[in-house]
């Protein structure tokens, strides 16, 4: 687990290619933007390159939960509150 998805490009990768996971948030989408099945897109994609939902490079992934709370303004436009539920099989 890292808070800043930015750490899965700066440290995971490169350093402990073994970890078949990562799971952040940080982002919470902004709390602004459009998602829909083929496309998606907020502001907070200027700032960071991972920011919402599931990456994969290689043999590792990186999910990126959208958050359920705030930060700043207490709402939500297009980026819907999520909790991740993970079954591994």
């Amino acid at each position: 687990m890292s808070h800043d998805p930015s750490h899965w490009d700066a440290e995971i990768r490169p350093k402990y290619g073994k970890i078949d996971l990562t799971l952040a948030g940080h982002t919470h989408g902004m709390q602004f933007g459009v998602e829909l099945p083929h496309f998606k897109w907020s502001p907070i994609q200027y700032i960071y390159k991972q920011w919402a939902g599931l990456y994969k490079e290689g043999s590792q992934y990186l999910y990126v939960n959208r958050g359920y709370g705030f930060l700043g303004y207490p709402g939500r436009v297009g980026i819907l509150p999520e909790i991740t539920v993970l079954e591994f099989v």
